[in-house]
């Protein structure tokens, strides 16, 4: 991208201050973000903690670590996004946290959606802080080392789409769209603006 993806601009915001407003109206603790060791961040919304990794450019597993160890005593499950996903939706937060709330015998909540496994986009219990922080200290830095040592269920669209409220406000589940490049900011940002009055609409319904 060639700048921060979190204070790139979003319609009046920027996309961490969205995606962390989206985190915060889905669930009912406290929302936490993850921030590169001397990171300036961009405006937050109210409420919203700050957590740093302890090195740099040590890869998602890091940041995972360093989140659910912030949340240790304050909530037993959380959900990890990515800052980049503009269409994020509290519908499908709602959907994958629930799988973990139903079933005490799942530690990840995974959704594989168009195409692939989404482990930025997925519910995690918070008690597997230690054993992710254990991996990077080892120099294990994938997610899925960490699925290799807990219980993990996967959810692919059929499955996510089974939440009537999810299939109606994101069918093709928008929500695991991310931007990489500027041209996918680009198309997002006007897609959004195009869309700006359906979403509205939809935002009501959730």
């Amino acid at each position: 991208m060639g700048r921060s993806k979190a204070a790139l601009e979003w319609h009046g915001s920027t996309l961490l201050h969205r995606t962390a407003q989206t985190v915060a109206r889905a669930t009912s603790g406290p929302v936490v973000v993850v921030r590169a060791p001397g990171q300036e961040l961009p405006e937050l919304p109210d409420g919203v903690l700050v957590a740093d990794d302890p090195r740099e450019g040590r890869g998602p597993l890091q940041g995972i670590a360093a989140g659910l160890a912030a949340l240790t005593g304050h909530a037993d499950l959380a959900f990890v996004s990515s800052t980049d996903m503009p269409f994020l939706h509290p519908a499908f937060i709602r959907r994958v946290l629930s799988v973990l709330e139903d079933s005490e015998s799942t530690d990840v909540a995974l959704p594989v959606a168009r195409g692939y496994q989404q482990p930025l986009a997925a519910g995690y219990r918070v008690s597997l802080a230690e054993a992710a922080e254990r991996l990077v200290s080892q120099d294990r830095l994938r997610p899925a080392f960490l699925f290799e040592q807990c219980r993990v269920r996967t959810l692919d669209a059929d499955e996510l789409l089974r939440d009537p409220v999810l299939a109606a406000l994101d069918p093709d589940l928008d929500s695991v769209l991310n931007v990489n490049t500027p041209a996918d900011y680009a198309a997002a940002r006007a897609r959004a603006a195009r869309n700006g009055l359906q979403a509205v609409e939809t935002d009501r319904l959730r």
